[in-house]
């Protein structure tokens, strides 16, 4: 069989497919992916209390039984109602992979949702946002008469916009859909709003997922869903084994103890947030979207030149132009950060 031949083989959902590219850029400050620019633990503390370093040679618990404990505790809710993945993309794959699709969604938003149904043979329903990056209830509620989605992805606060949707239009939705809805909120930390957990009582079909990727520990993939035993249940079929790490478990477990470190570090970027947008919004050319979130959306001229200039002065953020048309993404850094940020976006956006 020849080389090109083999391309053959691919199911013709996963050749129509475009790779999620993570990319490397060097750069002095990085400012792309919204992480936090905080380790909010000592690099002794997540593992000072675990035998995790001692026992590589074993498989880490399966179902990561002294974490799942721990977030139960600080959720108010039953071990039961949660369920453990490597990040929130596993999570994703999880549900989809569980429910199957249609499998709709609101635009622009997480690429993954459409991504992982498009990899799994599963059909994307994708409904623009309105003008001010809020559900659109009308077309939503239409399509989910028309298509019955199987799965109802919600990011809120949204990525990239920053901004968190209407609750009483998610709640339409949840209350119209005779299947899942997933409130995800990755970003639920750094909101104003108390998010949707409390109401998983309420409604059988919401599921919310969340993540501990945004709040200091991305490289910890630890991402965990909550919602109703039986779906749990369901979902639980499909995970893989021994599908998060010992130190992963470990590491979480130590976050959740020190857990006033952390929230402490969050209300550090949401103040920076606001340092942040102030000082955007007084850029003549530049127009910052109020954000949520631990980043900010803004439109600029050429976001094309905006970006290389930035990046030529060591400074890296994230180019939105092919989604939000000349608007880029900024992560909310340090104050030293921020501030080097600003000083730099003045001096290329002045040329």
């Amino acid at each position: 069989m020849k080389k090109d031949d083999l391309s053959r083989l691919v199911r013709p959902n996963v050749r129509a497919l475009r790779a999620y590219e993570a990319k490397e850029v060097p750069c002095k400050i990085k400012l792309d992916a919204n992480e936090s620019p905080y380790s909010p633990l000592p690099s002794d503390a997540a593992f000072g209390k675990s035998d995790a370093l001692s026992a590589l040679n074993r498989y880490p618990d399966p179902e990561a039984k002294a974490l799942k404990k721990a977030l139960a505790g600080m959720l108010k809710v039953n071990e039961r109602n949660l369920l453990l993945g490597n990040g929130s993309d596993e999570l994703i794959y999880y549900l989809i992979t569980t429910f199957g699709g249609p499998v709709l969604f609101p635009t622009p938003t997480f690429v993954m949702y459409g991504i992982i149904a498009q990899a799994l043979g599963e059909k994307p329903v994708a409904v623009p946002l309105d003008k001010d990056f809020d559900l659109d209830t009308g077309r939503m509620l239409a399509v989910v008469k028309k298509e019955k989605p199987k799965l109802t992805f919600l990011s809120s606060p949204n990525n990239p916009t920053g901004n968190c949707y209407s609750a009483d239009r998610i709640l339409k939705i949840v209350k119209a859909s005779r299947g899942i809805v997933v409130v995800d909120e990755a970003y639920q930390p750094f909101s104003s709003s108390r998010g949707f957990l409390p109401l998983i009582r309420d409604y059988k079909n919401l599921i919310i997922l969340r993540t501990m990727s945004k709040i200091g520990f991305a490289a910890l993939r630890v991402g965990y869903m909550i919602g109703n035993e039986s779906l749990i249940l369901e979902v639980n079929k499909v995970r893989l084994p021994y599908n998060l790490n010992s130190l992963s478990q470990a590491a979480a477990l130590e976050c959740i103890r020190n857990r006033k470190i952390v929230e402490a570090r969050t209300r550090q970027i949401a103040s920076e947030r606001k340092r942040l947008f102030d000082a955007l919004s007084g850029l003549e050319g530049v127009e910052p979207y109020p954000s949520e979130a631990n980043f900010i959306l803004f439109k600029v001229a050429d976001s094309r030149k905006t970006f290389s200039g930035l990046l030529q002065r060591g400074i890296l953020v994230k180019n939105m132009d092919k989604v939000i048309r000349s608007s880029l993404r900024v992560t909310v850094g340090t104050p030293e950060e921020n501030t080097l940020f600003i000083k730099a976006l003045k001096t290329v956006i002045g040329k």
